[in-house]
């Protein structure tokens, strides 16, 4: 993990609920101070490969459990972000539910911000983020989202996405999602088209990066 002392970067973490507007948020904090110092990462990439199993298998594991995502490897690529060093981002086929060969390379980067729906429930990753932000929508009006994402980027069907939805992604958002909503440092309701808050965000990351030049 990243030493305070040795610490180049900010961390911002975004969590939310599936479909609740955590990469509109993402993007809008990206467009707002510049790609040359702002990098975006997603949990999406973290997801445990399963080219071990069956595709039967593979279709019932449950996703939106935090035993699902390599929380160990996202939090050390993220230290070493914030370190000034790059790092190889896994890319994950979600047709396939496997990690691909490929990789992505990125960094370093001053902001590296970081989104998820599960990010704030692995402990030594929630330690390091300077700022905590939760996006709180509808549930309506995620899995509304959740549906046209699952269907027209994936390739799903209706059905596979609503039962999904019922058997792990609601229960999930319960047990997991939702609670740890209590390790905010801002709740943001409309999650990016809060415009009020992703300015509030953009002084905070200012302010910071002015306090982390001074050092």
């Amino acid at each position: 993990m990243a030493e305070e002392s040795q610490r180049k970067g900010i961390l911002i973490g975004i969590a939310g609920g599936s479909g609740s507007g955590k990469t509109l948020a993402a993007d809008n904090i990206y467009a707002e101070l510049g790609s040359d110092k702002v990098v975006q990462l997603c949990q999406d990439s973290y997801y445990k490969d399963l080219g071990h199993l069956t595709e039967k298998e593979r279709n019932a594991q449950n996703f939106d459990h935090p035993d699902a995502v390599d929380s160990d490897l996202m939090t050390q690529q993220v230290a070493d972000l914030l370190l000034g060093k790059s790092i190889k981002q896994p890319i994950y086929d979600f047709v396939s539910h496997t990690q691909t060969d490929k990789y992505k390379l990125i960094g370093p980067h001053l902001i590296v911000v970081l989104e998820g729906i599960l990010i704030f429930c692995h402990p030594p990753l929630r330690e390091m983020m300077d700022i905590k932000v939760f996006v709180d929508t509808d549930s309506d009006i995620r899995l509304l989202r959740r549906l046209r994402r699952d269907i027209l980027d994936r390739g799903r069907s209706m059905e596979s996405v609503l039962t999904q939805y019922e058997a792990t992604v609601r229960p999930m958002h319960q047990q997991f999602v939702e609670p740890s909503k209590r390790h905010a440092d801002l709740i943001v309701p409309e999650g990016g088209s809060n415009r009020v808050a992703v300015d509030l965000l953009k002084t905070k990351i200012e302010a910071i990066l002015r306090e982390r030049t001074e050092e």
